[in-house]
């Protein structure tokens, strides 16, 4: 598997950066405790995009970045790892990564006005950030894979089967980024302002999210 992404990575021309990535429940962020009670008639056989119509509200908010994700600090092109990130200060990554997913659910809750209050169940399966290497040479793309599960906030059930989401967003690197962090556009507020949106979508059609085609740096990422 080593041979055959250098392999991929000579034949495209390029070193690739990672793309760009303790559990406190987020249950005690409740958004909205006067919304009405309303439950969506769907069985949750259902695929996710079966409750698109009305819009969706969300009302609390659960984030789950597992123990289980391996971390990487090397600075290194291309580490292997379920997170890389380096827009904190060294520490507790699993729990910046959960703090980065609640701002932006926050953040998306603000702007959404849907008719239906939900409960967002998100397991972060993948936050792959760029570091230092990268950034400041070749850019990327920060790969970012997590599990959305939508729940009735009045009897915890599950609305429709879980969904894996793919938010894919391109890394500056270079002379960009450094411009962008003069700008203030770091790499966690663009990230986080990304999922916000992304949030936002799902919340006017479940599913209707659709990850961005980023070329040959999303490519290798596969790998």
């Amino acid at each position: 598997m080593r041979t055959l992404k250098l392999i991929a990575a000579l034949t495209l021309g390029v070193f690739v950066s990672g793309c760009a990535t303790s559990d406190i429940a987020s249950r005690n962020a409740t958004l909205d405790p006067s919304a009405p009670k309303m439950m969506l008639q769907a069985e949750p056989d259902q695929s996710f995009a079966a409750v698109a119509a009305p819009s969706l509200r969300i009302s609390e908010i659960n984030v789950v970045v597992p123990d289980s994700l391996k971390v990487s600090e090397a600075n290194r092109y291309y580490p292997s790892g379920d997170i890389v990130w380096r827009g904190d200060p060294i520490g507790n990554r699993h729990a910046q990564i959960k703090a980065i997913f609640e701002a932006a659910l926050q953040q998306s809750a603000q702007n959404a006005d849907g008719e239906i209050p939900v409960l967002l169940d998100v397991e972060v399966l993948r936050f792959h950030a760029l570091t230092e290497k990268a950034r400041y040479s070749v850019g990327g793309v920060h790969s970012i894979t997590f599990r959305l599960t939508v729940r009735d906030p009045r009897t915890g059930l599950p609305m429709a089967q879980p969904q894996v989401v793919k938010a894919d967003l391109d890394g500056f690197g270079g002379q960009q980024a450094i411009e962008a962090d003069r700008r203030g556009e770091t790499q966690k507020v663009r990230i986080t302002a990304h999922l916000a949106e992304v949030f936002r979508q799902e919340m006017i059609k479940p599913g209707g999210y659709q990850n961005a085609n980023l070329g040959m740096f999303q490519a290798l990422n596969k790998l």
